[in-house]
């Protein structure tokens, strides 16, 4: 996120002077330049302007700070753009492998998953069985090193008395467990092994956290944009309502107006 605070950091600090016409003053005693002639008379059309297009109103006072705002604007706009490709690319990268190599004999045809899918893809190397025997009712693969094994140690460590210890078939706590493990576990038609590939397997890994980070930046920018329109707005209002004066003595004061 230091790119997004950079943005902001600098966007606050080209905004920190605020020139404008008034009619009834009041001091605030903090320093600014003096007010451009020729300024537009309505303050609420110089800050729609700036909220709809950073700079805009900013460009309507013949402000020279309008170019910071688009700036920032376009910057903004460019790198969310960059980073949504960036992700899109890598996320076809990381689900091509899985189609590829860790479902390729698994289940080839099978459907593409979700999000949380190729998330857990990341973090085991197989999916293990979803039933070790064929027929009757659902008999949970037990090696816990497979996602399947692992969520059926789970359920058991949840539901069970003593995870170790099976409870009768027909014993509420066996179909609490077992329950829990059908809702939760892959499915056959979405088995996967990552075993006879541990390169590809890196390589996944590696895309998905790439794809992650890309749409996060992705995110973070869209809030330093909205950011910019709102800055912009404020000060675009703030520049037809503030004007800067000296007093007597010559200090340098900040002087609001509001219509009488």
């Amino acid at each position: 996120m230091s790119r997004g605070w950079a943005i902001v950091t600098l966007l606050v600090s080209s905004a920190s002077v605020l020139p404008a016409q008034t009619t009834s003053e009041a001091s605030l005693g903090i320093a600014a330049s003096a007010v451009l002639p020729g300024n537009p008379r309505s303050p609420a059309l110089v800050a729609a302007a700036s909220a709809i297009l950073p700079g805009a109103g900013q460009a309507m006072m013949r402000q020279k700070r309008s170019i910071v705002y688009l700036a920032l604007e376009a910057a903004g706009v460019a790198y969310y753009v960059t980073q949504r490709r960036e992700g899109d690319r890598e996320r076809d990268r990381y689900r091509n492998l899985a189609r590829t190599v860790a479902r390729a004999q698994l289940s080839p045809d099978g459907p593409p998953g979700s999000w949380d899918y190729y998330e857990r893809m990341e973090k085991y190397v197989s999916s293990g069985e979803y039933d070790l025997l064929a027929g009757g009712n659902v008999e949970p693969e037990t090696n816990w090193e497979t996602f399947n094994g692992a969520l059926w140690l789970l359920a058991r460590e949840t539901y069970w008395r003593d995870a170790n210890v099976t409870p009768p078939v027909e014993s509420s706590e066996y179909r609490a467990a077992l329950d829990f493990y059908i809702s939760r576990a892959v499915k056959p038609e979405f088995r996967w092994s990552w075993s006879s590939s541990p390169e590809a397997f890196q390589q996944y890994r590696l895309a998905i956290a790439s794809s992650n980070s890309a749409f996060k930046n992705a995110e973070q920018i869209v809030g330093v944009v909205l950011a910019n329109h709102f800055l912009s707005a404020i000060d675009a209002y703030a520049s037809l309502k503030l004007r800067i004066r000296r007093n007597g003595d010559g200090a340098t004061a900040l002087v609001a107006s509001w219509p009488l």
